[in-house]
């Protein structure tokens, strides 16, 4: 693996500003955060740092002037002028194919060895499990959410009867159900509950089967991250680097290893993000091409309806259908859509570059980023629409409505509009509540099971009142992020704005706005309590994205001195192992490990981690 392109210009050839483009370009606040912007000056070894931009090897740019005759390909000079055009659009990929995937795939084998070692450790219903879990069987049973079976007279407070019996070995867990609307009223939509149902079907009702989904999603948005770094740096290893650091997150680590939403969330936007990403990649060479064989008027010519945006939209629409939080990512693709548009087509030279990035291209974004996530997000309700029993079912009938799929729509619009309703007024109060602004420095994680012993092996636990005086040890999975990235994102962050704001860089905007439209959003409802810290793993994948651009630029250009790769890989180096350190030294609080009370102590930095 090599990162000779680590080194190339920060500046995307499609962010320099032709001499013939239109001097009127608009920057709208939503457009310029994503936009990569003018930039008048030579590029320069001072510029750079990371792996640049796309096209050339691998991206097509290389073929395009084998197109057949009836395209114009055979004239003189087409081919030439292709290149050219591919030139001020994009550079090359890395051309280490087989690293491109062979690094990658270790470093995603690596990190599910983590997530499957031990996966049914602790044996019991972690935290939110108690809701999924339950959820999921049920809807292998019965189609949707059933009640579970409430808790007898005088069963001791504090447990639940039905997490008792699934642990057992018992599935009959839900309350009877028949007529219309009995099933159970749930806040968010299904298809993280499916595919936590599918481990269950596959493994059974036990703590593999229902963490199982995770731990596979969560060691593949390793091989997202990384893949998706690769592009956006053009570098293979700190397309690496960013996966080792996300398998290395302590939060990413323990939501892998639990069947609740939220690692489902992260990996639909991660991999909605990498299709944008090949989307732009695929249309520069598009638009490189067909300059030349079909020039138009100053606006260009049209691209149609683009494979890898539906992709994207059908992905952000799965998001959503995870969690309704994912909706903030629309608005920001469509941002990031329309300034990527009018920057390659400025960057190729069109004077109109502007109507033709918004009206050329952007006529499609309504149906690949709003029609086809909203489709997508409805049918994953069909189960609850073909069914009778979920909660809210019969609202359509009992108000004069029985036309058939009307009826089922709109009884389903009204469920939203009361979990909605209830989702936003939500006042409670929880112990591991916190504020979005706690969520980066990790001042209040929330832990997900605790137990204390009086034994090494874990066999006699404390009583509910506490350890009698003596040796005791702990059993803990606390979802904490690893210090060395949350803190050191700060910086990053800080850094990559800077970026943007005064080289007008499109990576370090596009790693932002994933930060923002993650992130963002929080602020505005903060009288909705409890809010918890791990509402940010969603945009987790874009803070290390961050942090992997600022290592690219230590690191340093191909063409720098000897010493100052040296330098800088020592640095970046030392960074990677610091992270490694800390997650192998917080690993027993990850992973459920018992360890003497003194050790688990001494890993509570904060009074906010007990």
């Amino acid at each position: 693996m090599t990162a000779s392109n680590a080194g190339d210009p920060a500046m995307d050839p499609g962010d320099a500003r032709p001499d013939a483009t239109d001097p009127d370009i608009l920057d709208p606040v939503t457009v310029r955060l994503a936009q990569s912007g003018p930039s008048e000056r030579p590029r320069t070894g001072d510029d750079a740092a990371l792996g640049a931009h796309e096209g050339g090897a691998g991206s097509g740019i290389a073929d395009l002037g084998q197109a057949g005759p009836g395209r114009g390909a055979g004239h003189a000079g087409s081919r030439e002028r292709i290149a050219a055009t591919g030139d001020r659009l994009m550079s090359p990929m890395p051309t280490d194919r087989l690293w491109g995937w062979v690094g990658p795939l270790v470093v995603t084998a690596f990190a599910a060895i983590l997530r499957f070692s031990r996966l049914s450790v602790p044996h019991a219903v972690n935290y939110d499990e108690t809701d999924y879990i339950k959820d999921a069987w049920s809807m292998l049973q019965h189609g949707v959410e059933w009640n579970p079976i409430a808790n007898p007279a005088g069963y001791p407070p504090g447990q639940s009867y039905a997490n008792n019996l699934l642990l057992s070995g018992g599935t009959h867990i839900f309350a009877p159900c028949s007529g219309y609307s009995c099933g159970e009223a749930v806040t968010h939509p299904e298809v993280g509950k499916y595919l936590i149902a599918i481990g269950e079907w596959v493994f059974g009702l036990n703590p593999f089967g229902y963490r199982v989904a995770s731990a596979v999603f969560g060691s593949l948005a390793i091989l997202l991250m990384c893949r998706i770094a690769r592009r956006l740096t053009r570098s293979t290893l700190l397309g690496c680097i960013a996966g080792v650091l996300l398998s290395l997150d302590g939060m990413e680590f323990v939501l892998s290893r639990t069947g609740i939403l939220d690692i489902f969330l992260m990996s639909f936007v991660l991999a909605a993000f990498g299709a944008m990403l090949i989307d732009r990649d695929v249309s520069r060479s598009r638009l490189a091409q067909a300059v030349v064989l079909r020039p138009g008027d100053e606006a260009g010519p049209a691209l149609g309806i683009r494979k890898w945006r539906v992709l994207a939209g059908l992905l952000i629409g799965l998001a959503c259908a995870v969690k309704q939080d994912a909706v903030w990512y629309i608005p920001a693709f469509i941002g990031l859509s329309v300034a990527w548009d009018i920057s390659a087509r400025r960057a190729a030279g069109l004077r109109a570059s502007r109507r033709g990035g918004i009206v050329r291209d952007g006529k499609w974004l309504p149906l690949t980023l709003v029609v086809i996530p909203f489709v997508t997000y409805v049918v994953t309700w069909i189960n609850w629409m073909v069914t009778q029993t979920g909660y809210y079912r019969d609202y359509a009938r009992a108000h004069g409505v029985h036309t058939p799929v009307i009826e089922a729509l709109y009884s389903l619009f009204k469920y939203h509009q009361t979990t909605i309703d209830f989702d936003i007024h939500l006042r409670d109060s929880h112990p591991y509540m916190s504020q979005p602004w706690d969520w980066i420095v990790l001042s209040r994680p929330v832990s997900f099971y605790y137990a204390g012993y009086t034994n090494a092996a874990g066999t006699h636990p404390c009583p509910a009142t506490g350890c009698p005086p003596g040796p005791s040890w702990s059993q803990e999975v606390l979802p904490l992020g690893n210090p060395a990235i949350w803190w050191v994102s700060i910086p990053a962050m800080l850094f990559c704005l800077g970026w943007w704001l005064t080289r007008r860089d499109w990576r370090a905007g596009a790693s932002l706005l994933g930060i923002i439209a993650g992130w963002l959003p929080w602020f505005l409802f903060l009288k909705r309590t409890p809010q918890f810290d791990y509402y940010s793993l969603e945009f987790l994948p874009f803070l290390v994205l961050c942090i992997t651009l600022c290592l690219g630029l230590i690191i340093g250009p191909a063409r720098a001195s000897p010493r100052h790769r040296a330098i800088g890989a020592a640095i970046a180096g030392t960074y990677v192992l610091a992270v490694l350190i800390l997650f192998w030294y917080f690993y027993p609080i990850l992973a459920g490990q018992i360890i003497p009370y003194s050790s688990w102590s001494a890993r509570m930095w904060y009074r906010g981690w007990i």
